[in-house]
């Protein structure tokens, strides 16, 4: 029991301190880092079982939070084409678009014409358009989120709608007598007047 107290008390030493030990005047064996004998005996402990270990490396910088991450690769308009010159007299127009990744979940395409929003929002990437009006428009198209939030959007691009006006037609095919009030641009409005005839002789 001695013998382990004098080892527990040498464990408990601190390490940069002295160790002596002498014999008491009743002859048991004393360790202490303040010697009070003249022939106390200093003791050399073995050095410490220690390694400086190496720092940890530097941590990996935070991931970007998925919801900050681009979405969306690509998102374009595939028709028309910019600049393209659409015929259609009833003012029909069909507008493609493609993303890449695909439409995610809780996302709508949602069509812009002229800068101002052209329809609702839908998970379909064909629009069909009626009735423009006929000359230069800009076309943009958007995705967004289930709140109305832009996820994506492309840049304006243009196209220009032609549609042949009755006067066109009436220039192409001139009215005959028995056009008007059949083809829409030789109204019956529009008729001359028959000459007065008496005996099949046109009066003056």
């Amino acid at each position: 029991m001695h013998v382990l107290l004098c080892l527990l008390l040498l464990t408990s030493l601190p390490a940069f301190a002295g160790v002596y030990t002498y014999l008491d005047a009743d002859g048991n064996r004393v360790f202490t880092d303040k010697p009070r004998s003249a022939n106390a005996q200093r003791i050399e402990l073995a050095p410490t079982n220690s390694a400086d270990l190496p720092a940890p490396p530097p941590s990996a910088p935070p991931a970007l939070p998925t919801a900050l991450l681009p979405a969306y690769q690509l998102l374009r308009i595939t028709l028309p084409e910019p600049d393209a010159t659409i015929r259609d007299n009833s003012g029909g127009l069909i507008v493609t678009l493609e993303s890449d990744p695909g439409l995610l979940d809780g996302h709508s395409y949602r069509l812009l014409l002229d800068g101002q929003v052209h329809g609702a929002p839908a998970r379909s990437p064909v629009f069909a358009l009626d009735n423009l009006d006929r000359g230069s428009h800009q076309l943009a198209a958007e995705i967004v989120d289930a709140e109305g939030r832009i996820v994506e959007r492309t840049p304006s691009q243009p196209f220009h709608l032609k549609r042949t006006t009755l006067a066109d037609k009436r220039r192409v095919n001139p009215c005959q007598r028995g056009d008007y009030g059949v083809r829409p641009e030789c109204p019956l409005s529009d008729k001359p007047a028959e000459p007065r005839r008496f005996l099949g002789v046109p009066l003056p």
